[in-house]
């Protein structure tokens, strides 16, 4: 996978640098793991902080790597993991001690740049609890590189640590829609503590992100009547349209009623007009 990885970043590279630039990228050994060190802590020096825009509907820009993305990263972002890229090939004792050392070592932009490659470095399992580590980090780049539009927690995280992941960002009120495969990793445990967390921000008089609900749709029963009929007497249409999507679910005779009484979105959600993904952008 390395190569492909390296080929597939590095087309990217070079149409987003100057001529100054790739000059500096291609002088550097890449076979001397020690300059790609020393030019993973420098590129800074070398490269601007030039937004890489991917071709529309590129999705899954590395086949191997469903969901890895490089889009609006700045250019030393997409250069450092390029140039991880290459530790790929090392038998996996050398390669371990090199990607540590630098986690050890890494300044702020650095990390970011550390757990954007977690999705192609081999031996997933290893990297874990750097990556959980770095859910609960207090810096935010940090976090969002980990949380937003990186596959490796859908992929890696068990679930207790994916829910962690979830539950976070919604409460730093990040975009969940963001996170890599949210709608696939619904799971009970998470569902619950949705809930509680619902009641939390309604008792302090705050909203709740519509996309949110989504996230506990299998799992709606008669108890959660009063969360229904409180988003039925919403006035944010999202909250009406949330309400309807949780109703046309359930085939509860008492949560069949409520829709019944609020039919607004019933005959457009039957005729597919509505569906979650009109709440979700995923990258």
């Amino acid at each position: 996978m390395s190569q492909s990885v390296s080929l597939s970043l590095f087309s990217i590279l070079k149409s987003h640098t100057t001529k100054e630039e790739m000059e500096w990228l291609d002088s550097i050994p890449k076979m001397h793991l020690e300059s790609v060190m020393t030019a993973f802590v420098k590129a800074p020096r070398h490269l601007s902080k030039t937004i890489i825009q991917t071709p529309i509907g590129i999705g899954d820009l590395i086949p191997e790597v469903p969901g890895f993305t490089v889009q609006d990263w700045n250019l030393v972002r997409l250069s450092r993991v390029w140039l991880l890229s290459f530790f790929a090939q090392l038998p996996k004792e050398q390669l371990v001690q090199k990607i540590e050392t630098l986690f050890d070592t890494a300044e702020l932009n650095e990390l970011v740049a550390l757990f954007s490659a977690l999705p192609i470095l081999p031996y997933p399992d290893v990297w874990l609890p750097r990556a959980t580590d770095a859910v609960r980090s207090n810096m935010g780049f940090v976090f969002d590189s980990i949380a937003l539009c990186n596959p490796y927690p859908f992929f890696h995280f068990p679930e207790l640590a994916w829910n962690q992941l979830v539950l976070k960002t919604i409460f730093n009120s990040k975009p969940i829609a963001l996170i890599y495969g949210i709608s696939q990793r619904k799971n009970k445990n998470l569902s619950e503590s949705i809930f509680d967390f619902i009641r939390e921000r309604w008792a302090a008089g705050r909203d709740i992100p519509s996309n949110v609900w989504l996230l506990v749709s299998p799992y709606i029963s008669e108890t959660h009547l009063p969360f229904l009929k409180r988003l039925f007497l919403s006035q944010k249409e999202e909250d009406v349209m949330a309400a309807s999507l949780l109703c046309s679910e359930s085939s509860l005779e008492p949560i069949q009623d409520l829709f019944n009484e609020h039919p607004k979105y019933k005959d457009e959600i039957q005729k597919g007009k509505w569906n979650w993904s009109n709440f979700m952008t995923v990258c």
